[in-house]
C-alpha cells in the first residue's frame, strides 16, 4: 500500500453529494466511481462481493463513518472511493446513520493493505477536527487536501 491513505485518492473517485439515503443505492453510487479504475479487473464481480460483505456484518466504524469493503480477486491492488451525504445514509445492518463512506477493494492475497487503511482512518478520525474538515470540504480537491493535512499531523515522517 502507499504510505498514505490520501495517495489512494484522486478527485474523480470522490462524490461529496451522494443523493440517495438508501444504503444499497448510496453504496452503488460510490462504488461506481471505481468502474473505470485501471486496477479493477472485474467491476461487477467486485461490486457483488462488496454487497455480500455488507450482508455479513456492519462496516460502520462509528462517528458517521463506514468502510464498505471487499477482499477480492477482482482488483490488482488496493482501490478506494469516497462518498459523502450530509443528511446521512441509513445503514440498516447497524441502525446507524453514515455521512462518510470509504469504499475499498483489496486483493484477496493481501489483507495487510486493508488493515493499514482501517488503522489510518481510525487514527485520523480520533481527532474531531479532521472529521469536520472532511465534512466541510466544498470540492474533491479540498477533501483530499484535508485528508493530507490530517495525515501530516499524524504521520509526519511517512
Amino acid at each position: 500500500m502507499a504510505s498514505r491513505l490520501s495517495t489512494l485518492l484522486d478527485p474523480t473517485r470522490i462524490n461529496l453529494n451522494v443523493q440517495s439515503g438508501d444504503h444499497t443505492a448510496a453504496l452503488q453510487t460510490v462504488a461506481d466511481l471505481l468502474v473505470s479504475h485501471p486496477d479493477v479487473t472485474n467491476y461487477d464481480g467486485f461490486f457483488d462481493e462488496l454487497l455480500a460483505r455488507e450482508q455479513l456484518d456492519t462496516t460502520y466504524l462509528g462517528n458517521g463513518i463506514a468502510l464498505p469493503h471487499a477482499r477480492t480477486q477482482h482488483v490488482n491492488k488496493i482501490v478506494l472511493a469516497v462518498g459523502r451525504r450530509d443528511a446521512g445514509v441509513q445503514f440498516a445492518n447497524c441502525n446507524e446513520t453514515v455521512r462518510l463512506m470509504f469504499v475499498l477493494g483489496t486483493p484477496k492475497s493481501n489483507p495487510t493493505d486493508y488493515l493499514m487503511v482501517v488503522s489510518s482512518l481510525c487514527k485520523i478520525f480520533k481527532t474531531p477536527a479532521n472529521w469536520e474538515a472532511l465534512m466541510q470540504a466544498t470540492s474533491n480537491e479540498e477533501f483530499i487536501q484535508a485528508l493530507v493535512a490530517a495525515e501530516e499531523k499524524l504521520f509526519p515522517s511517512a
